[in-house]
């Protein structure tokens, strides 16, 4: 939503909580608030009335067209309803409906095409047929004109968030797959492998007892303990990559933390950036990602 269509809706609720109810007097107060917020709503949508007065061809009759573009505003306002659709929407319909109509009302004279199509203003509570044959009214029938640009934006939005997310995740899964191995060869003799083959291709009686102990080492589960630790750092560098990289949690909540842990959760940053660079270059998943940090280092 663009910074005019913000201020938009702003004024346009100005106007309507300082509207009193029907059958009762607006104070002095009230007037005062709804001629200020409907100046302000004339201001922010001064460009647009000028396109449309150009576009139907009135700059001949630039007071008349924006009078009408007034009136558009105090209907779009009426009956604007933010359940249906934005106030540019609209307040777009209601200037082109004013402007269509003073058009035809100054100049169906002087065109004999309008005479021969028999073109006529047409009210935007008049009642039309839809694409499948059911009537329907042309205010329900409005296009949003922004729909698509919201719809592009929210898509980018979605699409990047889950690449944040699925890099994220083959990230920790790296680090877990590093995390395991080191946990295996932890709970290995320390005593060379190399020797206790030796001895068991000699086929000396200790040899073979050796050798089962290294398998038997080997193939033991590793300590539920270390796997629990393992898995809480692993929870914690997701934390740091998503609130410090990508902003998938938001604030800092580092915040409150001491020097150190706040020092530690940037350097675990600092290489989750490095190591997430490496494993979007090797996955074409995020071959674009990759493009847009090679760029990056460049500058």
């Amino acid at each position: 939503m663009s910074k005019i269509t913000i201020a938009l809706e702003s004024a346009v609720a100005g106007v309507k909580a300082n509207t009193p109810i029907e059958g009762q007097s607006p104070t002095a107060r009230q007037r005062a608030e709804v001629d200020r917020a409907f100046a302000h709503i004339l201001r922010l949508i001064a460009p647009r009335i000028r396109h449309f007065i150009r576009q139907y061809g009135l700059a001949a009759h630039w007071d008349d067209a924006e009078q009408a573009c007034a009136i558009a505003v105090h209907r779009a306002i009426q009956a604007y309803d933010p359940e249906k659709a934005q106030f540019t929407t609209f307040v777009n319909w209601q200037i082109r409906g004013e402007l269509q109509s003073l058009r035809f009302r100054l100049m169906t004279d002087q065109r004999p095409s309008a005479k021969k199509v028999e073109a006529v203003t047409v009210s935007l509570d008049a009642i039309g047929s839809g694409e499948d044959g059911e009537e329907i009214s042309i205010v329900a029938s409005i296009e949003d004109e922004e729909a698509l640009e919201r719809t592009e934006s929210a898509a980018s939005d979605y699409l990047a968030r889950e690449a944040m997310i699925s890099l994220t995740d083959t990230y920790i899964e790296h680090l877990r797959k590093m995390g395991m191995d080191r946990l295996r060869r932890q709970a290995r003799p320390k005593k060379g492998r190399k020797a206790v083959l030796e001895a068991a291709d000699a086929g000396s009686a200790a040899g073979d007892r050796q050798a089962r102990r290294v398998w038997r080492a080997e193939s033991a589960p590793i300590d539920p303990a270390d796997l629990a630790e393992l898995e809480e750092r692993l929870r914690h560098n997701r934390l740091v990559v998503e609130n410090r990289l990508f902003d998938l949690v938001p604030g800092d909540i580092f915040d409150d933390e001491t020097g150190q842990l706040r020092e530690r959760a940037r350097q675990i940053a600092k290489r989750a950036a490095r190591t997430m660079c490496e494993l979007a270059g090797l996955d074409p998943r995020f071959a674009m990602m990759a493009e847009y940090g090679q760029l990056l280092s460049a500058h």
